[in-house]
């Protein structure tokens, strides 16, 4: 796939997910714009001394200024790819409006505002332009969402989000789409399920590879499709 100069922006993209999505555009030829907060986690981002790497310090993904900041650094944007996210799990009875409303900002809300901005900035350049967001298992399948309720809707209000918007934009040449992964096998994954059987997760490498094709340009049909990435699990 041919990425050649064309400018993407990657969310989440100094984690384990983002990394290996970072490499692959690379690969491709991109030009990746990474925003981070954690300073550290920026400090030990493999690519961060490539020159198609842009890092873009202290962009807080649920505030509007920061999004405009950063879109605005972009210039003709192809891709805007939300890997950008959180995780809680907690019986619904443990979950306070605090926890609940910290999953909806971490979930939905950096990608509607990360959706809007990509919209309005790859409208006014007339060649069209692709979006992936990051959905879960528990937002196709909401019952397996029982014991993390809050982090479940916030996921399926992403996938509703993707489908809608899939349709609201096809005709300026914008495709929208959404992967939904179970259980990646990362380390922090490995760490917290030390028992569970890591080979039947689906490889962050994996998981990336998809995501490539659906922000290509050689992606032409698909749009609106949130993807199941479940590896054998």
């Amino acid at each position: 796939m041919d990425y050649r100069d064309r400018h993407v922006i990657v969310t989440g993209g100094t984690g384990a997910l983002g990394t290996a999505m970072v490499g692959a555009l690379l690969e491709a030829g991109a030009v990746c714009h990474v925003p981070y907060i954690d300073q550290a986690e920026a400090d030990r981002f493999a690519f961060r001394n490539r020159a198609e790497v842009k890092l873009v310090p202290g962009i807080d993904l649920t505030q509007e200024a920061a999004i405009a900041k950063l879109y605005g650094s972009v210039p003709k944007l192809w891709a805007s790819i939300h890997i950008a996210g959180g995780f809680a799990m907690a019986p619904v009875g443990e979950t306070a409006k605090s926890d609940l409303m910290r999953q909806i900002d971490m979930n939905f809300v950096t990608a509607f505002l990360c959706c809007r901005a990509a919209v309005n900035a790859m409208i006014p350049t007339g060649t069209g332009g692709r979006i992936v967001n990051v959905a879960t298992r528990p937002a196709l399948e909401w019952r397996t969402g029982a014991g993390m309720v809050a982090y479940t809707a916030s996921k399926a209000a992403v996938a509703a989000l993707t489908v809608a918007l899939a349709e609201e934009v096809v005709k300026a040449g914008i495709l929208v789409n959404a992967i939904a992964p179970s259980t990646m096998d990362t380390p922090a994954n490995r760490r917290t399920m030390p028992k569970a059987d890591h080979a039947a997760w689906a490889k962050v490498e994996e998981v990336a590879a998809t995501i490539l094709f659906l922000a290509s340009p050689e992606n032409r049909v698909t749009r609106g499709a949130v993807v199941p990435l479940y590896g054998r699990t």
